[in-house]
């Protein structure tokens, strides 16, 4: 088994009035419900907004920190799950699930076998 993070990117600010959020909230609920009984669930953490994140960097043997996402942009990383599955299909198909109920893009990206790190 393979384990994969599933990024939610969603827009700065708040949802646009046409969104029931509510509605996603309750259908992600049961998306990660059904991740779990699936077996295929590892974690799931929110985010606190861009705004609250702090980089860290190494600048000409100084180290800076700022505030801030390290890339500004119109979206960011809200929140994430890690899963374990057989192969990238079964983690994709999981994507386009979320994907659906939450009405956010879902990026799914494979995490390092250990074998590949030696």
């Amino acid at each position: 088994m393979k384990q994969y993070l599933l990024n939610v990117y969603q827009h700065d600010g708040d949802p646009p009035p046409s969104v029931d959020l509510e509605k996603v909230m309750r259908d992600v609920g049961a998306w990660r419900q059904e991740l779990k009984a699936a077996g295929a669930w590892v974690f799931t953490a929110g985010l606190h907004p861009p705004s609250t994140a702090t980089v860290v960097r190494l600048k000409d043997g100084d180290m800076l920190t700022t505030d801030g996402p390290f890339i500004e942009g119109k979206e960011h990383i809200g929140g994430f799950t890690i899963i374990k599955v057989p192969d990238l299909d079964s983690a994709l198909e999981w994507g386009r699930k979320l994907t659906r109920v939450s009405k956010l893009p879902i990026e799914v990206w494979p995490f390092r076998d250990e074998i590949e790190d030696r």
